[in-house]
């Protein structure tokens, strides 16, 4: 998935490099990837009373609607206040549950200034049945003010059963694209048009997605993998510094970090997989049953980073490594090359490792049986 964006920020960090040297470099890279990591995410859900906003935020976040912090639910409005609640894996990623929107309280025209619209990145309108007026007027509010905002249709699984009693020849597919259909031509019809996120704002966004398809999980794995050239930059420049095992030691602490994303990323951490255990009702040791990579150990160290890496990778390379950075001359921009290919193994062979988990954990979670 190439990202001009991405390769404006390449650019930038090997014109610091020639101008200032590889200790400038290197705290570009890592400002860089701090700046990705710690973008802010404000979500505003909304939508008509009933709807489902509050369980939508609990889904999005992974908690079930009876835990502790979660939004409260109810068969009547509970939502008076805009209520922040940030994401357990994702600090940086804030839903705010709003009140619902044709409620005698808060009303089309005077709900954005209400509940003060300048704080969100960006809206989800939640929606149950079909889309209503109402959120069509929501949705050109938002366009006028030029924010973006995304539309999600709630308790499908209703529509999905009222459709299979009324019909003889019943298909799931067939219905939900119908479904996602009518949603597009009613707001193209009014004048609504596609949002779209900002790169930078989109790559947080799938990350704090919930695994709700493997067509997400294919996508999360796209978006970490443009990342790793930035990861494969600092390891190079760490093996410019003519101090002895340094390196190493960087690479291996850098690697546990990013391995570690990854699995929270991917829904693989212990805390996401009770939840979505609790959630599915398959016990969660089948689900860590289905996992076959050694990365999806209950627990991460440094010592199963190194046999993982050094599983994949050539213990040669991290060996020439080290010896070539003594070499007069020649020496430093050898092991340069050979630590950023080394990183970028490592890392791209363990983001297939933690993305073929995710995939088999979605289909034993779902009851499927699929390939990509």
């Amino acid at each position: 998935m190439d990202n001009p964006f991405e390769d404006e920020k390449i650019q930038k960090i090997k014109e610091i490099m020639t101008a200032e040297g590889s200790a400038a470099a290197a705290a570009k890279i890592q400002e860089c990837l701090d700046e990705q990591n710690n973008i802010p995410l404000n979500i505003g859900i909304t939508g008509e009373s009933g709807s489902g906003k509050s369980t939508f935020v609990n889904a999005f976040r992974g908690v079930d609607n009876r835990d502790e912090g979660a939004a409260p639910t109810g068969c009547v409005e509970t939502t008076m206040e805009p209520t922040p609640y940030p994401h357990p894996n994702f600090p940086n990623v804030t839903l705010w549950d709003l009140p619902g929107i044709g409620s005698p309280n808060f009303l089309a025209d005077e709900y954005l200034q209400h509940v003060g619209f300048k704080r969100f990145d960006f809206f989800i309108i939640v929606s149950c049945d079909r889309f209503k007026e109402n959120d069509v007027k929501l949705a050109l509010e938002i366009q006028k003010m030029k924010k973006k905002f995304y539309f999600v249709r709630s308790k499908i699984d209703d529509n999905l059963r009222n459709e299979e009693r009324s019909q003889r020849e019943f298909n799931t597919e067939k219905t939900l694209q119908e479904i996602r259909e009518n949603c597009i031509q009613g707001f193209v019809k009014k004048g609504v048009e596609s949002p779209q996120l900002p790169a930078h704002k989109k790559y947080v966004l799938l990350l704090a997605i919930p695994n709700i398809s493997l067509e997400v999980i294919r996508k999360k794995k796209e978006a970490l993998q443009t990342k790793i050239k930035f990861y494969a930059s600092a390891s190079a420049l760490a093996a410019a510094v003519p101090i002895p095992g340094l390196s190493c030691a960087a690479d291996l602490i850098m690697l546990a970090a990013v391995i570690k994303g990854y699995q929270v990323s991917f829904g693989l951490n212990t805390e996401s997989l009770q939840n979505l255990a609790y959630r599915t009702k398959v016990p969660l040791e089948d689900l860590r049953a289905v996992m076959t990579s050694p990365l999806s150990a209950k627990k991460q160290n440094i010592d199963l980073i190194v046999k993982v890496c050094f599983s994949v990778i050539d213990l040669a390379i991290m060996i020439a490594k080290e010896r070539f950075r003594f070499v007069p001359f020649i020496g430093i921009p050898i092991a340069s090359t050979l630590s950023s290919a080394f990183t970028y193994r490592a890392l791209s062979s363990s983001l297939d490792m933690l993305a073929e988990d995710a995939q088999k954990v979605f289909e034993k979670a779902l009851g499927l049986n699929t390939a990509v």
